[in-house]
């Protein structure tokens, strides 16, 4: 009998923790097969910093180490420039900890090119902590401490993360998808797989953004929050490659 479906090895088996409809199990499994894919489970390393990502350490076969809150990037250079040869690097981070209390970390780690691989939820909220307002979230959107809707006079505008690392000279790849259908999740993987790829080749820091929903703390059923993507969130994070070094050069 044909096998049509297989865990990742890089996979760990035991059920998840995320609350019914999120998307952070899908990335999870989609950085597995990536990880199987290119033969580096015994030489990667996760870093897993605070947010609801916090106990991805549970999840993945490969060594992961724990980060401070927004910490990640500052740890995965530590790792990766200590052995740079034998280390796979890879970050799992919110938008909340990437965006927030991480951004300097996250902005001077694309700007020194790092070689390490970023992963970026963007699910407009704080998710772990009870749906505060993040630095994501939309101009609008009612949160537990914007009750009545982000307004951009008191808080600003939301951060488009791989708009603005796109205007450093350092970062080497960055790309923004989604995973609320099959044939962006298809597109996702490639951009992840990507990604780690750069690393391996020593092409330096790859972001992938990836456009997330949040059906707990948006208050929706897990259908309505893959529609609100659609109908919300991609109008203002568009998808796309923001920054594609090789590719440029190749096109010169």
């Amino acid at each position: 009998m044909a096998v049509v479906f297989d865990k990742p090895h890089a996979l760990i088996d035991v059920p998840l923790h995320y609350c019914p409809g999120c998307t952070h199990g899908i990335i999870h499994r989609l950085v597995a097969e990536v990880i199987d894919e290119l033969g580096i489970e015994g030489k990667t390393i996760g870093i897993a910093p605070v947010g609801c990502s916090v106990m991805a350490y549970n999840y993945f076969n490969c060594d992961m180490i724990e980060a401070a809150h927004g910490r990640a990037p500052a740890v995965a250079t530590g790792v990766k420039r200590a052995d740079p040869e034998n280390h796979i690097v890879f970050t799992y981070q919110g938008d909340g900890d990437l965006a927030s209390i991480g951004m300097a970390e996250t902005v001077h780690a694309a700007a020194r090119n790092e070689n390490i691989t970023v992963i970026f939820i963007n699910n407009a909220i704080y998710g772990m902590t009870g749906g505060q307002m993040a630095p994501t979230s939309l101009p609008g959107q009612v949160t537990q401490t914007s009750p009545y809707g982000r307004d951009p006079k008191h808080c600003g505008y939301p951060i488009k993360v791989c708009e603005m690392l796109s205007e450093l000279e350092g970062p080497e790849y960055l790309e923004r998808v989604t995973v609320n259908n099959v044939k962006n999740i298809r597109a996702a993987k490639k951009a992840i797989k990507k990604a780690f790829q750069n690393q391996i080749d020593g092409k330096g820091f790859s972001l992938v953004e990836v456009v997330s929903s949040c059906p707990t703390n948006w208050g929706m059923t897990p259908q309505a929050a893959l529609k609100w993507i659609d109908e919300k969130m991609l109008p203002y994070y568009p998808l796309g490659v923001y920054k594609d070094r090789s590719a440029e050069k190749e096109a010169e």
